[in-house]
């Protein structure tokens, strides 16, 4: 089970509590990650990654065991420790301006 952390927007979106469960099957990687979690909330289809590319959206992070991953291909295994949900995935809202 693949925990995740959203942030207020799209928790709100999707009517959930901050974090969400999946049923994810291995290869467990950021990309299976956020299929398994737009095919649970079809809400959030087009809001964490675009329609067309699947990359990421420009103000949204990927932390994964408090590491910056928002940079490292979707298809890069996940750690054991968020693949068994000892430590969950965080989708963070960035914030921009000065």
């Amino acid at each position: 089970m693949i925990r995740v952390l959203l942030p207020f927007h799209l928790r709100t979106l999707a009517n959930v509590g901050s974090e969400v469960s999946l049923d994810v099957e291995p290869p467990v990687t950021l990309r299976t990650v956020l299929d398994a979690l737009e095919a649970r909330y079809p809400m959030l289809c087009g809001t964490i990654r675009d329609h067309v590319t699947y990359k990421r959206r420009p103000l949204l992070r990927f932390f994964v065991c408090e590491q910056d991953w928002s940079h490292e291909s979707a298809d890069t295994p996940l750690p054991a420790v968020i693949a068994t949900g000892d430590e969950p995935l965080w989708i963070v809202g960035a914030i921009a301006g000065g």
